[in-house]
C-alpha cells in the first residue's frame, strides 16, 4: 500500500472516530463560530428542550413586497442542528404571494401544509419542472437550480422545507439585479431591459 492509500485510510479513519465520539454536538451560540458550526455545548447541560424547535407555531403577518414571510430555523436559533448538515425553513404565503426565483448551495425539499402553490425549478438547459402542489404534495428542489413557489390559492398557503446544508445560502434573482449596487447601464446590458424599466426595479428596492 503506496502512501496515498495510508492518508487515505488515516483520514478515514479518523472521521470515523470522531463521529463515533459524540453523539450529538449541540451549538453554543454564545461562542464564535468556526467554518464547521458552532462548538458543542457541554453534554453535561444538553436537555430535550435542545432538541425541540418552537419557532415555527403561529400564524406570520405578510409584510413584504412579494408577500412572503419566511422562518428560518438554521443552528444559529436552532442548536441541534450544529454539526448535522442540515437546516430547515417556514414558508408563508399571502394570498397571491411568492417566493421569487432564487437558488441555494444545497438541494431542497418542499411538503406543503396549507393551501395550494405552483412550484418549480429551471434546470442548466432552461427547461421548466413545476405542478401544482396540494396539501402533502413534496417536492424536490435539486442542488444551484433556480427555482420559485407561488400562492394561487385563494387564501394564504404554508410550506415547511429542508436543506442539505447547515448555511445553505439564498441568492434571489431579482434583488441581486436591483436591490445591490450594480450600475443601472450594466443590469440593462445583462437583462437587455429598458432604462426606465431598471430604474423602476431599483426604485423598488430603495436603490435609485
Amino acid at each position: 500500500m503506496n502512501n496515498l492509500a495510508y492518508f487515505f485510510v488515516f483520514c478515514l479513519l479518523a472521521s470515523l472516530s470522531h463521529a463515533i465520539e459524540l453523539d450529538f454536538c449541540v451549538g453554543d451560540p454564545s461562542l464564535p463560530r468556526g467554518p464547521k458550526g458552532y462548538a458543542c455545548k457541554d453534554p453535561a447541560s444538553v436537555t430535550t428542550d435542545d432538541f425541540v424547535y418552537t419557532g415555527f407555531r403561529g400564524e406570520r403577518t405578510i409584510t413584504n413586497v412579494f408577500g412572503n414571510n419566511v422562518t428560518l430555523a438554521f443552528s444559529d436559533a436552532f442548536p441541534a442542528l450544529n454539526g448535522l448538515g442540515i437546516s430547515m425553513a417556514r414558508l408563508d404565503f399571502g394570498v397571491g404571494g411568492v417566493i421569487p426565483l432564487h437558488s441555494h448551495r444545497t438541494s431542497e425539499v418542499l411538503i406543503l401544509a396549507k393551501g395550494s402553490i405552483i412550484a418549480g425549478f429551471i434546470d442548466a438547459n432552461n427547461t421548466a419542472f413545476y405542478k401544482r402542489l396540494q396539501v402533502g404534495d413534496v417536492m424536490v428542489f435539486p442542488q444551484a437550480m433556480l427555482h420559485f413557489q407561488i400562492n394561487v390559492g385563494r387564501s394564504p398557503a404554508t410550506a415547511f422545507v429542508s436543506l442539505n446544508g447547515a448555511n445553505p445560502a439564498l441568492q434571489l434573482t431579482t434583488p441581486s439585479l436591483f436591490a445591490g449596487n450594480l450600475p443601472a447601464n450594466i443590469a440593462e446590458q445583462i437583462t437587455l431591459l429598458s432604462h426606465e424599466e431598471v430604474m423602476r426595479m431599483k426604485r423598488m428596492f430603495g436603490t435609485a
